[in-house]
């Protein structure tokens, strides 16, 4: 196999990758607090013994998440909350403790605050989040404090990764970190709204349609070649 087919092989693997994930963003323009990625290409020179030119691939070597605030929706429910501005939710997971932007919370019946997939909402201190069951009026502070009939309750924290290039999508809206979390300010937080994902789907279905030509092309060139080998095994075949 020549280095051309080499080159255009790991080209395809990429633009496969980037299908994927293109896939996965448009397929997640609802889903409350989605983040879109991006895939990150890099290119790979290395010098060929001889005088032959260099051989150059290009792979996709990782994704980055979009960090463009998404639009909020207002829901009325008090345990729905909204981050204005930077940081994340810290939530803890069988996996762990992990990050999320999707403030669709529930009261369990025990009285945490919990994602609809029963993750602990946690505080500024790493502790669940707790409200009453019997608590009426549950009031939220722009700064996180959490006041339930009057009397306050805990602060919500809001954190950031320590090294955001290391942060990767554990699943669905979480993400893990493995620099670590520090807590994040700046940002204020609004009771009964959630944000929208940040997908912009125009923006991604045009991806899309340039990643699907791409591959088409670089498809041809696999056909190409090999017809031209096809070619010339008939011919040398023939003079045998």
């Amino acid at each position: 196999m020549d280095n051309a087919i080499y080159a255009n092989i790991t080209r395809q693997s990429g633009l496969l990758r980037e299908m994927q994930v293109v896939a996965n963003n448009i397929a997640n323009m609802a889903t409350t607090g989605f983040r879109a990625e991006g895939v990150i290409f890099a290119e790979h020179v290395r010098a060929l013994e001889g005088q032959g030119d260099s051989l150059s691939m290009a792979t996709a070597s990782g994704r980055v998440i979009s960090p463009r605030q998404g639009a909020l929706d207002q829901t009325g429910s008090p345990f729905h909350i909204a981050i204005e501005g930077e940081g994340f939710f810290l939530v803890q997971t069988p996996q762990g403790e992990a990050l999320t932007r999707a403030g669709n919370f529930l009261r369990s019946g025990a009285g945490e605050l919990v994602t609809p997939d029963g993750h602990m909402l946690l505080d500024g201190g790493g502790a669940p989040v707790f409200v009453p069951p019997d608590a009426r009026a549950v009031m939220l502070a722009q700064d996180g404090t959490l006041s339930a009939d009057g009397q306050p309750l805990t602060q919500i924290g809001l954190w950031r990764p320590v090294d955001p290039t290391e942060m990767s999508r554990q699943s669905g809206t979480l993400f893990s970190v493995d620099s670590g979390v520090e807590p994040s300010e700046g940002a204020v937080l609004i009771q009964g709204a959630v944000e929208k994902s940040n997908v912009d789907p125009i923006t991604q279905i045009a991806r899309m349609i340039e990643v699907q030509r791409a591959y088409e092309l670089g498809q041809s060139f696999f056909d190409g070649e090999d017809q031209r080998i096809r070619d010339f095994l008939r011919t040398a075949g023939a003079r045998q």
